[in-house]
């Protein structure tokens, strides 16, 4: 799977991909309308079962689609309940989120999970979208030849990627912003960077 994402504006179901018996979503996202924490199951679902207030879903439950549900190149092995992983494009930041069921959280680095989301960095940084595995908000970027740990990352904070090429190879640079809302606008002030030689094809 390296295929190339849609943005979240031209994202639709598959047809025939339907959530069934898949309820991660509701255990490993924070619901802001009914005050449900991310990592823990929200009190209106059964898991394995569904949502018990589906015909009342708060307006981000109901706008909620995964990207195993919206990418036809996705096989069956990514739908939540059996990778243990909610992957989504990020609406304001356009990043690729793997959200790992904290119940499981090395589940990103199993095969042929962890070769697969190399490929969709690989595919997708030069588009802008950068692959960002999350448990609860320990966060580990994904690059096309390694992993950087970047640690707990607010929602808040953007990650920036530069890829700088030179006679000796290339180098990315990774910087944690803070974005801030101002009178004037919105504001990124840099919190932490690193610089990660590049290693040959994983």
């Amino acid at each position: 799977m390296t295929a190339a994402v849609s943005s979240a504006s031209e994202a639709q179901a598959v047809p025939g991909r339907e959530c069934g018996s898949c309820t991660l979503c509701c255990k490993v996202y924070n619901v802001v309308e009914l005050g449900k924490a991310a990592g823990k199951w929200c009190s209106h679902c059964k898991p394995g079962r569904g949502c018990t207030i589906h015909d009342k879903l708060p307006n981000e439950c109901a706008a909620f689609n995964c990207l195993w549900k919206t990418m036809p190149s996705m096989s069956m092995q990514w739908k939540p309940e059996q990778s243990k992983m909610v992957l989504t494009l990020h609406p304001d930041t356009n990043n690729i989120h793997v959200v790992v069921d904290p119940g499981l959280p090395s589940a990103w680095t199993r095969e042929p999970y962890h070769g697969q989301l190399r490929g969709l960095a690989k595919t997708n940084m030069m588009k802008g979208h950068l692959v960002v595995v999350l448990v609860n908000e320990q966060a580990t970027l994904i690059l096309p030849d390694q992993d950087v740990t970047i640690g707990i990352l607010k929602p808040e904070q953007v990650i920036s990627v530069t890829l700088e090429t030179g006679p000796s190879g290339g180098v990315y640079d990774v910087k944690i912003f803070n974005r801030r809302s101002t009178a004037e606008g919105e504001t990124l002030e840099m919190t932490s960077s690193s610089r990660h030689p590049v290693r040959s094809a994983a």
